[in-house]
This record gives C-alpha cells, structure tokens and sequence, in this order.
C-alpha cells in the first residue's frame, strides 16, 4: 500500500526495496551503561510510503500509530471531562497549590498498569499543607513512566511551588507560551522530560493552569517519546522532529499533547493506560487518523 501527501518539513527520499520475510524480529541491544534494551519489532516492510511519517516502511506500523495517537487523544479527552482516581481529585481541588502538588506526585510516580493504578502514589501522598514530602524510597513500586529518581525531585519542586511566581506567574502570556515558560522552569534533579511534560500537560488538563503545549519538546537522548519519534519521522535533528511533529498532529486532527503517550505507545511492546481506562478502537478520531496516513 502506498499513500503520499505533502506536509512541512518532508523529506526526499528513493523509495526503498521491501525487507524480506522475517527481518522484522526485535533483539535486544546494550547500551553503554550496561541496560539491556529490548527494540521493538517492525512489521514486515510492505512498500509503505508517507511524508508525514517517512521513517514506516509498513501500512501495519502506520495504521498502529494512528490507533495509538487516537487513544492517547480520547486520554486526553477522559482527563478533561470525567477524569478518574487521583486525577479527579487534582481536578476538584479548591487549592491550586495541592492540585498541582498531587500532579507532580502522579507525574514522577507514575500510575501503575493493573487493577489499582493508585495504589503506591495514594501510599505514598503527602499534601503541600502539611509541608512533608512522600517517602519514596529505591523500592518503592512505580509506574512505566515514573521519575529516574523522583525522591530528588520531590523536594526541589515543593521549594519551587511555594515561590509566588511559580505557577501563578506570567498569567496574562498565551497559554503555549506559559508551558514552554513553566517546562524549562522544571528542569529539576531527579526528573526528565517525560514527568515535566506530563505534569504540564495535566495540569491544563485538569485545569490547574492554562497551559497548552506548542511542542513536543523532543531532545533527550533516552526519551521515550524522542526515540520513538526518531523513528516514525526518520530524522534526529530535534527541529526538524518537532516541525514534523506538529505536521503530524495537524493532519490526524489530535492536540499536539496526543502524540506524547501516542508515541510511546506506538514504540512499546504493550499498551500502558497511565490511569485512564480506553476503548480499545478510539472510534472516529482513530479512522480520521488512519484516513491521514493513507491505511
């Protein structure tokens, strides 16, 4: 199958010759801290062909990308109008100051996959008020996307929030504006782009803030999100990334937030929730999507 649009920053590319049968199994590779990381396998080549996503050579893999970007979407959706768990008490909070103290709790943690997302951020929770911070510890049970090492985060960000010009600064910027203010603001100990980007992301969401990304933000070398999209958009140069990026977002008609967990997703041998429950074929958004990519 072949499909080819026009969208910014497209590359020239020879169309290549399809891989044979059975190249496509994932091994893992070591990286030079010694971590063992396991690739995800790509779908056998088919002769796919698209601008927007230069790096697929599989109808399989694009029409995956556009599923997962859809689910990340109605994610996004289910957050802003009937949020569950924890992320409904962020969103009911009287005190923007405990809202988003419980957010950055719930994006350095992370929530678990399973039954109970909750339950090691609910024992571990602290509120901004009583000016203690969570006791996390090296075994403490986190989730997929959780902090490298939020115990050094933690205490960093509440000495931030306390400020008077930490989220209530800037009011009057546009609210893209104020995500990429407050995102470098962030660039604390103990957590990576992925737990400053979610928190942000939640908490225009939820309506602790009106922020709104303008970016993806894509840069660290080990970034899930940048891997991923090093990938999809067959290019490592970070502006290029992001313009490609936000082309994408455009042509599936998703909120560029959507392609951060949409990503993920999409590179990751199983499908994490993060604390949303989602309909597994995200309906028309996710046939919008396909119908972009051309599968």
């Amino acid at each position: 199958m072949k499909a080819k649009k026009t969208a910014a920053a497209a590359p020239t590319r020879t169309p290549r010759t399809p891989r044979a049968p059975g190249a496509t199994k994932a091994k893992p590779r070591r990286t030079r801290s010694g971590v063992s990381v396991t690739q995800m396998a790509r779908a056998e080549d088919d002769g796919y062909d698209h601008d927007l996503v230069p790096g697929l050579r599989s109808s399989v893999d694009a029409l995956r990308l556009a599923q997962e970007v859809a689910l990340a979407d109605q994610r996004l959706r289910v957050l802003r109008e009937d949020p569950p768990g924890l992320y409904a008490e962020v969103a009911r909070a009287d005190d923007p100051l405990e809202a988003a103290w419980l957010a950055f709790l719930i994006a350095v943690l992370a929530p678990l996959e399973g039954d109970d997302p909750w339950a090691a951020i609910a024992a571990a929770r602290t509120t901004f008020a009583s000016g203690e911070i969570p006791s996390v510890t090296a075994d403490t049970v986190r989730g997929p996307r959780a902090a490298p090492d939020p115990a050094s985060a933690l205490p960093v960000f509440r000495t931030w929030l306390a400020r008077p010009d930490a989220l209530a600064a800037e009011t009057v910027l546009p609210a893209n504006r104020r995500f990429d203010r407050l995102y470098e603001r962030l660039g604390i100990p103990g957590a990576v782009r992925a737990q400053r980007y979610e928190f942000l992301v939640l908490c225009g969401a939820l309506g602790v803030s009106d922020v709104e990304p303008s970016s993806l933000r894509l840069g660290e070398a080990t970034d899930e999100t940048t891997l991923a999209a090093k990938r999809v958009f067959a290019i490592g140069d970070s502006v290029l990334l992001g313009q490609r990026s936000a082309a994408l977002a455009v042509a599936l008609e998703v909120p560029l937030a959507a392609l951060d967990l949409g990503l993920v997703n999409w590179a990751r041998p199983e499908r994490i929730a993060t604390g949303v429950p989602l309909d597994g074929d995200a309906g028309e958004t996710a046939a919008t999507a396909a119908a972009a990519l051309g599968v």
